[in-house]
């Protein structure tokens, strides 16, 4: 289905729980979240993604907070899965419990992941996160084990914090399929006043990467390789270079809610069509669909408040 301004939206984001195992500082704000008790069933997402597919929706992402927290995220992946005309099944998660369970979903469906990794160095990772390097580190392994893959590593540099660790993520790309992307910070609810590093600055300091063509159609990241190295590096740059003119996504929160647009904070509620039949869920999502708006206003007066573990990335 196309919005009002003819772009195809074909990209559904699933955050199943705002609930983490982490307190990434840039991520989370002292703030209320969704209870567990409130967050939808294994059966509401399948229902909702079904009505989403109906509507030309082909690629579907599960996050969070962290998403290997839901117990029931194998039913979850299966019945997705199970859709007629589901193209990718991918998961985005901070893999701290990831290694006993990669192969388990690699079996009910999973794709890929993507994996958070914003620091190499122990002392960084717990300051950034509060977490354990070496949980991550073994999840990453796990997933390049049981076929997840390409694994993707989502990386915030932050001036000052790990912005000199930049050539020791891009030799992670040099003998196995992993995809190391440059995301630039996003003013989204983050408890500490970091400034980003603008992946323009990157680019220029490293001319040997060698920009290839999108692997498919709106694709948010701008790809590079190193001549002779297995996997790509990635540059979504939101704040430095607004690619909203090509966005193809659309978002459903954990309490149900459907939000057009990353950095807006216009929602419609999906729950009361839930229990009526499946042409009002339809009704709606289009309703949700055509009112996303051109584009995102980071960097305006009023800067969304939201933070990004109850917006799911």
């Amino acid at each position: 289905m196309q919005d009002k301004f003819g772009r195809q939206i074909n990209y559904l984001r699933l955050s199943l729980t705002e609930r983490c195992t982490l307190q990434c500082a840039y991520c989370r704000k002292d703030e209320g979240c969704c209870p567990k008790e409130d967050e939808l069933s294994a059966g509401d997402f399948i229902a909702i993604t079904r009505a989403f597919m109906n509507l030309g929706i082909n690629k579907v992402r599960l996050t969070g907070g962290e998403p290997l927290l839901r117990r029931d995220l194998k039913e979850i992946i299966n019945g997705i899965r199970a859709i007629p005309g589901l193209k990718d099944l991918s998961l985005t998660t901070n893999a701290q419990m990831l290694a006993p369970i990669a192969a388990e979903l690699k079996t009910a469906g999973l794709d890929r992941v993507n994996i958070s990794l914003d620091s190499l160095r122990p002392e960084v990772f717990k300051r950034l996160t509060g977490g354990d390097l070496k949980r991550t580190l073994a999840g990453l392994q796990a997933a390049l084990e049981h076929g997840l893959t390409p694994v993707r590593l989502n990386v915030v540099l932050l001036q000052g914090v790990n912005e000199a660790e930049v050539e020791d993520l891009l030799a992670l790309t040099k003998d196995q399929p992993i995809d190391v992307r440059f995301i630039e910070y996003m003013p989204v609810g983050g408890e500490a006043d970091y400034k980003g590093v603008s992946n323009h600055t990157l680019l220029a300091a490293h001319p040997q990467l060698v920009e290839l063509k999108p692997r498919y159609a709106f694709q948010a990241a701008r790809e590079y390789q190193i001549p002779g190295h297995q996997g790509r590096v990635g540059f979504i740059s939101a704040i430095s270079d607004c690619f909203c003119a090509d966005c193809n996504r659309i978002r459903v929160l954990s309490d149900g809610k459907v939000r057009p647009c990353l950095a807006n904070d216009a929602e419609l509620d999906l729950r009361p069509a839930l229990l009526e039949e499946p042409e009002a869920l339809e009704k709606l999502i289009r309703e949700a669909i055509l009112s996303k708006p051109a584009r995102h206003h980071f960097g305006s007066q009023n800067p969304e408040v939201r933070s990004m573990r109850r917006i799911g990335g």
